[in-house]
C-alpha cells in the first residue's frame, strides 16, 4: 500500500493523555496511547506518525521518549519506519471504524449485544453485599467476630513455612485435602454417626457448589425434582437452571410431608428430592424421624436419589440434633452436603459434599471444568484446627452465646411484636421464621428500615411460584445483646 497519503495533524495534545505520577514508563503509556488510537478508528492503516521533534514540543516530553515508544509501536506491529518518510501505522492493519468519543444513542434505539448469547439469568438479582457494616438483621449467619480467625491464620502461615507446605501451592487432588477429608470423615463419625472415608467426600466451595454439581450430574430438562412447597431459593434457581420440573411438596411443623410425596411418585417418575431436615428453609422446622424413614424407604423403592442439605447441623440448643438422613441410608440414596465454613465465616467458602465414591468422583471431574480446586492451604489449616479440637471449641462457645441471643430476641418478639408477628422459638439454627401480619407491606417496610439504619430483608427471597408467605427470617445469631435490642427498637418504630 501507498505511504502518500497526505498529512494529518490531529489534536495530540488532547488525545494523548500521560500520567508523570504514575509508576508505568511514559514511553509505555505514549505507545498504549498510540494502540488506542488505532484501535477506536482515529488513526488509519498508513497514516503517518508526527515526527519526534514536533510531538515532544506538543505533549511536553523528550524526543529520545518519544522515540522509544514508536520503536515498541513497530515491534508490536503496529507501525514501519519507511526511510525518509517517516513513521506509519502499519499499512496491512485492518481499518477500523472510527468511534466517537461522546457518540449520543437516541432513546428511540435499543442498544444492542455485541454478540448473540443466552441470559437465563436476566430476572436474577445480585446477591447482596454483606461485608457493608451496617445494623442488620440478616437470615441468619453467623457471628464472624467469634470466629477464631487467628488461629486459623496462624495454622495457614505455619503449614506455608514448614518444607512440606510448598507442595500444596502446587495442584492438588480435585477431591479437596486429605487432611480435611480424614479430619471431616472423624468429626462427622463423632457428631453425627456417619461413618464415610475420604473417598466418599469431595470438598467443595460452599454448600452451593455441592448442590449444582449434584444437579448437573442428575437432572436434565426432561426430569423432576420434589422440593418443598417453601423453599431455599437459590437451590429452586439451579434446579430450574437444569431445566428440570420442579414438584412442590407440602411442609408443616413436622418437615416435608412424606405421605403426600408418596402419592405423587406413584403418578410420576422423579430424579430426585431436595430436603433440608435440620432446620428447613427457611421456615426452620425439623423434620420428624418417621419421616425421615418413610422417606428412606421411598427413594429405595423408587429410585431417587435424596440430595441432604445439612448446613448448619452444628447448631442446635435444646435437645441433641437428630443424625442426618445420610447416617441411616444403607442404600446409597443420599448425596449429603454440608458447609463448614457457614457455621465458621461465610466467605472463606469450604464445604462438602458426600456420596458413592462413583458419583463423588464424577462431581470432582466436573468440578475440574469450572475449577481445578480449592484452596489447598486454607484446607490444610482447617484440618489442624479440627485435629486440635478448635472447631469444637469454637461451636460449643459459639451455641452458648448464640443460645442466649435467640432467647433475648424471642423474648423481645414475644413481648414486642406479639400483635404484628407470629413465630415459634426455634430449636436450633440461626434465625427465626417470623410471619407478618397480611397489612404489613415487607418492601415498604425494608425501605423505612434502611432509612433509619436497619437492614432487613423485603421477603422476596422466600417467595416462589406459589408460596408468598409475608414472612423473614431474621437472623439473631449474627448481632450481640445490645445491637438486638438496639435493632429490633427500630423494626418496632417503623412497623
Amino acid at each position: 500500500m501507498s505511504h502518500a497519503k497526505q498529512y494529518r495533524m490531529l489534536p495530540y495534545k488532547s488525545l494523548i493523555q500521560l500520567n508523570r505520577d504514575s509508576n508505568i514508563a511514559l514511553y509505555v503509556q505514549l505507545c498504549n496511547n498510540f494502540i488506542q488510537l488505532i484501535t477506536n478508528g482515529t488513526l488509519k492503516p498508513s497514516d503517518i506518525l508526527p515526527s519526534t521533534r514536533v510531538l515532544s514540543e506538543l505533549i511536553g516530553i523528550s524526543r529520545n521518549t518519544v522515540k522509544i515508544a514508536y520503536e515498541e509501536l513497530m515491534s508490536q506491529g503496529w507501525a514501519e519506519s519507511v526511510e525518509r518518510k517517516g513513521i506509519f501505522v502499519l499499512s496491512k492493519l485492518p481499518e477500523l471504524s472510527h468511534k466517537k468519543i461522546y457518540q449520543q444513542v437516541p432513546n428511540s434505539v435499543e442498544k444492542t449485544s455485541s454478540f448473540i448469547w443466552n441470559n437465563p439469568f436476566n430476572t436474577k438479582n445480585i446477591i447482596e453485599d454483606y461485608q457493608k457494616s451496617i445494623l442488620r438483621i440478616d437470615d441468619g449467619f453467623p457471628d464472624v467476630r467469634l470466629t477464631p480467625v487467628d488461629l486459623l491464620m496462624r495454622e495457614y502461615r505455619s503449614i506455608s513455612r514448614k518444607f512440606y507446605g510448598k507442595n500444596f501451592l502446587k495442584y492438588g487432588h480435585p477431591k479437596g485435602s486429605g487432611s480435611l477429608r480424614s479430619a471431616l470423615c472423624r468429626y462427622l463419625s463423632e457428631t453425627r454417626g456417619l461413618a464415610v472415608d475420604p473417598e466418599n467426600i469431595l470438598i467443595t466451595k460452599g454448600s452451593q457448589m455441592g448442590i449444582y454439581l449434584s444437579t448437573q450430574l442428575l437432572l436434565t430438562s426432561s426430569d423432576k425434582i420434589a422440593v418443598g412447597l417453601s423453599n431455599y431459593r437459590s437451590a429452586d434457581e439451579i434446579f430450574k437452571y437444569s431445566g428440570a420440573e420442579l414438584l412442590r411438596i407440602p411442609v408443616d411443623e413436622n418437615g416435608m410431608d412424606i405421605d403426600f410425596l408418596a402419592e405423587v411418585v406413584t403418578r410420576q417418575k422423579i430424579k430426585a428430592v431436595y430436603i433440608i431436615p435440620h432446620h428447613h428453609f427457611p421456615t426452620t422446622v425439623t423434620m420428624s424421624m418417621e419421616r425421615r424413614l418413610k422417606l428412606l424407604k421411598l427413594a429405595e423403592e423408587h429410585h431417587f436419589a435424596i440430595i441432604e442439605d445439612d448446613y448448619d447441623f452444628d447448631f442446635h440448643y435444646n435437645n441433641k440434633p437428630y443424625i442426618p438422613l445420610a447416617s441411616i441410608d444403607h442404600h446409597n440414596n443420599v448425596i449429603y452436603i454440608g458447609s463448614i465454613t457457614k457455621t465458621f465465616a461465610p466467605a472463606l467458602r469450604i464445604g462438602f459434599l458426600i456420596a458413592n465414591p462413583e458419583f463423588v468422583n464424577a462431581c470432582a471431574s466436573l468440578r475440574q471444568l469450572i475449577d481445578k480446586q480449592g484452596d489447598s492451604l486454607l484446607e490444610e489449616a482447617f484440618s489442624s484446627l479440627y485435629d486440635n479440637g478448635e472447631m469444637e471449641r469454637h461451636f460449643r462457645k459459639s451455641i452458648k452465646i448464640y443460645k442466649q441471643r435467640r432467647d433475648l430476641f424471642c423474648e423481645i418478639l414475644a413481648t414486642n411484636f406479639n400483635d404484628v408477628i407470629t413465630f415459634k422459638v426455634p430449636e436450633g439454627g440461626l434465625a427465626v421464621w417470623s410471619l407478618f401480619d397480611k397489612e404489613i407491606q415487607l418492601c415498604e417496610l425494608a425501605t423505612k428500615g434502611e432509612k433509619k439504619g436497619l437492614k432487613i430483608s423485603d421477603g422476596t427471597f422466600y417467595n416462589d411460584d406459589i408460596y408468598f408467605p409475608n414472612g423473614l427470617r431474621l437472623g439473631f445469631a449474627s448481632i450481640n445483646e445490645s445491637e438486638i435490642e438496639q435493632s429490633l427498637s427500630i423494626l418496632r418504630q417503623i412497623i
